[in-house]
């Protein structure tokens, strides 16, 4: 079992957990006393613990020492378009199963969805609790980063310089080889592709184009396929 707490939460000692963490163990897990229960911090800590009690309203552990988990080169970040209905969730659920560090979200030309301001931080909310559920389910101790770009520009602002960046066409023969990056920004399309200004604007900030073979894949297909191949080709 598994359950995240915060960076200031996570140190040798009792702990007591309510709220969400309280429930997924008490009746989503139904766990007892004495059970073991792995703890991470979202940030690259974890740290084993055994619950001593457990009530309707919260349940106690007994924490280890917490440790570090170094999270492994290459740093991935995805720009990935608005997509409609649930696929979105599916997207951003399954970049973290294989491996993305950070998620940056905005409206394309072609996105169907558009993004009211007002609910801003409401969707930014979900998609954080979807980040957390997807990231106790593959294990992983880091929780993915992410924002809600306003457009293409203010998105290609925030990236760091000197990162290998590559934008996914289904125009381009390139190969997708990164097995000497560090730091990488992969770029994908909504469900109507990239329009040719956004192209063109992406190859202007240093993006190189590359496909991933003869099939046409989903907007939220074609980032999982790239970063999975990334992760398989270097090891991580």
């Amino acid at each position: 079992m598994r359950i995240f707490v915060t960076p200031a939460q996570l140190v040798a000692g009792e702990l007591v957990v309510r709220g969400d963490e309280h429930h997924y163990l008490a009746r989503v897990r139904r766990a007892r006393a004495g059970d073991r229960v792995e703890l991470v911090d979202g940030a690259g800590r974890r740290a084993a613990a055994a619950i001593t009690r457990i009530t309707d309203a919260d349940t106690a552990l007994a924490v280890e020492t917490p440790q570090a988990i170094a999270a492994l080169p290459p740093l991935v970040r995805a720009l990935v378009p608005l997509i409609k209905g649930d696929r979105m969730d599916t997207c951003l659920e399954k970049l973290v199963e294989v491996g993305v560090d950070a998620i940056t979200v905005w409206p394309a030309a072609r996105s169907v969805v558009r993004l009211d301001p007002a609910r801003k931080p409401a969707r930014l909310a979900k998609y954080q609790g979807a980040l957390q559920a997807a990231a106790r389910q593959s294990g992983r101790a880091q929780i993915p980063a992410i924002t809600l770009a306003d457009d293409l520009a203010a998105a290609l602002a925030a990236l760091p310089a000197g990162a290998t960046r590559l934008v996914l066409d289904p125009a381009s023969d390139g190969p997708l080889h990164v097995t000497a990056a560090v730091d990488i920004t992969i770029a994908s399309g909504p469900e109507g592709g990239l329009a040719p200004d956004e192209l063109e604007t992406l190859a202007r900030s240093g993006f190189v184009s590359v496909g991933l073979g003869p099939r046409i894949l989903r907007a939220e297909t074609a980032p999982l396929v790239a970063i999975a191949l990334v992760r398989a080709a270097t090891r991580t």
